[in-house]
């Protein structure tokens, strides 16, 4: 495609997403990175909450963390570029250890990622000894190294039930395991590490959590639900599974990213309001132009915002940034991914 063709085609696909002063610079981006991955060996992935610029134009591959971690371990370019935040790309390094994995920002964190350690893994199983370790995606490869199943939000509860266990341990996500837990219907109990260090009263509870969250999905409410029903009667409501377990319960629906697109896409709703980051939303609207999606969201990751157009284009430049996985750690690592990838 010529700039002239990539211009035209986002305005009429995101029109109402983009400003028109906008349109034509990202079309010039685009372009630049379309012409640099034919020159390389390089292979993108794109997560769903991508900006919609890049995410329907830039990546080869789009999904969610689970689509994607399959998807990496089985391209035969020798470089993947993924546009995504550092726990998603150490993922695909954890799975294709001999090829160049890179992220296009130098920092692109997550706040549930942070939010738990080796160490604190390593302690709940001091205190629960025996009990599995299931350990979200959203972690970084030496808590992934700790565990014995990693899951995704589209499969934690099918995880959950393939263990053999009375007991699990659920980390870190406390909302996501609090959502599973109610799904299955078990009793959850959650902690925090200043609970663990300063000592506690160890509860027989089927699903033992941690408290994580995600910063952008801890920030909605029922109350949000709520106003949108009086507003707009007949609005469908999707929510993901990161939300709090109340919100999950008023919705009408809650999955994994992927799920949720192929819920609006064959649904007759007539409105549809999406409890997520700001980006998934814009691109379900673009994929169905005819299905009209709420514009209530005032939340966006900060994380996942840092990989931009610009910064994908200097990452085929100059192969930066480089994701680096210790052996040690990638080989205990890839065991909780491949347990979870057998799942399905």
């Amino acid at each position: 495609m010529t700039i002239t063709e990539i211009q035209q085609d986002i305005k009429k696909r995101l029109g109402k997403l983009i400003p028109e002063l906008e349109i034509r610079y990202k079309a010039e981006l685009i372009y630049e990175v379309l012409c640099l991955k034919q020159e390389k060996d390089v292979v993108l992935l794109g997560h769903n909450y991508m900006e919609p610029a890049l995410f329907y134009y830039v990546p080869d591959y789009k999904g969610d963390s689970l689509e994607l971690s399959r998807i990496a371990a089985l391209v035969e370019a020798q470089t993947i570029i993924f546009c995504g935040v550092k726990f998603m790309a150490e993922t695909a390094k954890i799975l294709s250890p001999e090829k160049t994995v890179l992220l296009p920002a130098e920092i692109a964190g997550c706040s549930l990622a942070e939010s738990i350690t080796a160490a604190d893994v390593r302690l709940l199983k001091e205190k629960f000894p025996g009990v599995p370790v299931v350990t979200y995606v959203n972690t970084y490869a030496e808590v992934k190294a700790e565990s014995d199943y990693c899951c995704t939000s589209g499969n934690a509860a099918a995880v959950m039930a393939a263990i053999d266990s009375e007991q699990v341990i659920f980390l870190p996500d406390e909302f996501l395991a609090g959502n599973v837990a109610r799904e299955t219907g078990k009793e959850i109990v959650t902690f925090s590490r200043a609970e663990l260090n300063n000592g506690f009263v160890a509860e027989n509870k089927e699903v033992i959590g941690w408290r994580g969250r995600c910063e952008v999905h801890e920030k909605f409410t029922v109350t949000d639900i709520e106003n949108a029903r009086k507003q707009f009667p007949g609005v469908v409501v999707l929510t993901h599974p990161e939300c709090p377990p109340e919100v999950v319960a008023a919705s009408d629906y809650s999955a994994g990213t992927s799920a949720m697109v192929r819920y609006v896409e064959e649904s007759t709703a007539p409105h549809f309001l999406l409890l997520t980051e700001c980006s998934m939303g814009d691109n379900i609207m673009a994929a169905n132009p005819e299905k009209e999606m709420l514009r209530l969201c005032s939340v966006r990751c900060p994380h996942m915002n840092q990989i931009t157009l610009e910064d994908t284009l200097a990452c085929l430049r100059n192969d930066q940034y480089v994701i680096e996985v210790p052996e040690e750690i990638r080989q205990k690592a890839v065991a909780a991914v491949n347990r979870m990838l057998e799942i399905g």
